[in-house]
């Protein structure tokens, strides 16, 4: 029998994982399911790009996948039951697709419930917006964490007419692409952008007078050092009791994980991440991998991973190489991850490049200006090309399954044939 690879989540690190895996592993000997709500990959790092109005390339998962084994199972992820080895999956059927609705992102007719056994799983389940119970966030306030997401704001903004005022809640990565997108697309509307702290307090010398610089010349009001209290449909108020005017909110205050396993019994933090080693394997349930903004990952300086792309990718490629690695009696390797930069768009034309530590701290250089753009640009196609060539560059030739359980460092076996 083949061992059964189910991978929840087909975004960035789930995509990843299922075509690494795939390029790991015999075919005869494992079956590999995708489960994905849409059939198509999502460009999470230029969903800023798609509420503007712009095209983004399709990105189907039949093209990405073809030839390789990887089957994709259209449907939602309703629960996992980590002690009986199964995932119960909501099926969508094709309706949706066949009338453009899937490939726009609006969602699917819900047909039936599956539940799918695994040997192994991967929990790729990613994360959403945090609306961090502000009041009227959920109600009033829109958000680019999803692609249905970045589409109803598409259509919010299209509706707007000149010199009405959109204000960016969050002054992070999310926020400060978002705005300068918005302000650059738009320069008719008067947009704003609400930040906890200072403007990129984060940042380097360097990197915050350029990022100045650019909010400057793009014509948007930055308020400081301000935390939103409440979102209503025409302003937001601050914890000061200040008003600001909003005909649209756009909310980027942070992620928030799926919320599937805190409902399950694998251990999760207090987030709900669930706690990993570093082979990205459940410290509770062995046969259970944990990659990207799902997983509870310590980085250098023992501080978490942030949830980026930037984290998740490479513990895609640690958790398909662990996976591989133990279902085929070769040594189970580790890598550390670490970083290198942020790379932030500052609308079409402008980027910043800011160099950290392997711990994410900014040190002095960044590249700003044209070159960054250019260069944010190619680290975006990138990401998306490396999707569907997961192990270009690697050892990747397939191994054989071997039929006894294979014994880690930990002790802990893994059956590698079901």
């Amino acid at each position: 029998m083949q061992h059964r690879i189910v991978v929840i989540g087909a975004g960035y690190t789930g995509a990843t994982a299922a075509g690494r895996l795939a390029k790991r592993l015999h075919s005869d000997d494992v079956a590999i399911t995708l489960v994905n709500t849409e059939p198509d990959f999502v460009e999470r790092v230029r969903l800023h790009q798609l509420a503007v109005g712009q095209s983004l390339k399709p990105r189907p998962f039949s093209e990405m996948f073809a030839g390789t084994g990887v089957a994709l199972k259209l449907g939602r992820v309703t629960g996992v039951d980590a002690d009986r080895r199964t995932v119960r999956v909501v099926v969508v059927d094709g309706a949706a697709e066949a009338q453009g609705l899937g490939r726009e992102g609006l969602g699917y007719e819900e047909s039936a419930y599956e539940e799918l056994e695994y040997d192994t799983l991967v929990y790729a389940l990613g994360s959403g917006w945090n609306d961090h119970g502000v009041p009227g966030t959920a109600e009033h306030a829109y958000e680019i964490a999803s692609r249905p997401g970045a589409l109803r704001l598409r259509e919010r903004l299209a509706g707007l007419g000149a010199g009405q005022p959109v204000v960016v809640v969050g002054g992070g990565l999310t926020g400060v692409e978002a705005a300068t997108e918005i302000a650059e697309a738009r320069p008719d509307l008067a947009v704003a952008l609400a930040v906890r702290g200072g403007l990129g307090d984060w940042l380097s010398p360097k990197g915050r007078r350029h990022l100045r610089k650019v909010v400057d010349n793009l014509g948007i009001t930055v308020h400081e050092e301000t935390a939103v209290a409440a979102v209503e449909a025409d302003h937001v108020t601050t914890v000061d009791g200040a008003v600001v005017p909003a005909a649209v909110t756009v909310w980027t205050a942070g992620f928030a994980v799926h919320p599937i396993a805190q409902a399950t019994t694998l251990e999760v933090n207090g987030t709900g991440q669930i706690v990993v080693d570093r082979s990205m394997r459940s410290v509770s349930h062995p046969e259970v991998y944990a990659i990207g903004d799902a997983a509870m990952v310590m980085g250098p300086g023992d501080k978490p991973l942030r949830m980026s792309c930037a984290s998740g990718v490479p513990t895609a490629w640690q958790a398909a190489d662990a996976i591989a690695a133990r279902l085929t009696g070769a040594k189970v390797p580790t890598t550390p991850v670490r970083y290198f930069n942020q790379c932030i768009s500052l609308g079409r034309k402008e980027g910043l490049i800011q160099y950290v530590t392997a711990d994410d701290r900014a040190v002095s250089a960044a590249l700003t200006g044209r070159l960054a753009a250019v260069y944010k640009e190619l680290i975006c196609k990138g990401a998306a090309w490396g999707v569907a060539n997961p192990a270009v560059g690697t050892l990747a030739r397939r191994r054989r399954v071997v039929a006894e359980p294979v014994r880690d460092g930990n002790g802990a076996g893994v059956k590698a044939a079901a």
